[in-house]
């Protein structure tokens, strides 16, 4: 198959304020909040026969686009051994992701970056923006809409599988490349890219 698109957010789509990890947003009158796609991405990764309706390739990544709740975007994705995102925003949605098998390593940046940027900019990050969590099943995290990540599968021989949610559904993926304390917007993504 071919790479997992990026989560991506539709263009014009409203910028919510980003709560706290330990307090995500509640139901917006516009669609589900952070807390429901939480609970609907640890629901999913719960669902055993769900997640057994992935093909897993031993290369690259799969996934599956789900029916989230609201009009939010969904996936079920499959991680082989040693695979990752790279650095990336989701271009003003915010979201949640659970682990359904194996183990994920998520890096972020506790740092808010503007996003307007041009591809070619570089961004000099401050000293203690590194986030690092591992997720284990039924482990998930949910985020806000100026959320930069990297998400990787560092296992030797196993196979990770995550269910993600974002809303709005994505409009576009902003990656980045990093070296040291420099992250370097590469390229805007949009839909029609991985679709």
């Amino acid at each position: 198959m071919s790479p997992l698109p990026p989560p991506v957010a539709p263009a014009g789509a409203p910028v919510l304020p980003s709560p706290t990890p330990e307090t995500p947003a509640a139901h917006t009158a516009e669609g589900p909040g952070q807390a429901e796609l939480l609970a609907f991405v640890r629901r999913a990764a719960a669902d055993t026969a769900l997640v057994a309706t992935l093909p897993l390739d031993p290369e690259g990544r799969t996934w599956l686009r789900l029916d989230g709740p609201g009009g939010s975007e969904a996936w079920l994705i499959g991680w082989p051994p040693g695979t990752g995102t790279g650095w990336h925003d989701h271009g003003g949605s915010y979201g949640a992701f659970a682990t359904a098998v194996g183990s994920l390593r998520e890096d972020s940046l506790a740092h808010r970056l503007p996003t307007d940027g041009r591809t070619g900019t570089t961004l000099e990050l401050p000293a203690g923006v590194d986030r690092t969590k591992e997720l284990n099943p039924p482990q998930g995290r949910a985020f806000g809409p100026h959320h930069v990540h990297q998400v990787l599968n560092t296992a030797d021989h196993t196979h990770a599988v995550s269910v993600h949610a974002y809303y709005p559904p994505l409009p576009l993926m902003r990656r980045y490349s990093r070296s040291g304390q420099a992250l370097r917007l590469e390229q805007i993504e949009r839909p029609e890219d991985w679709q």
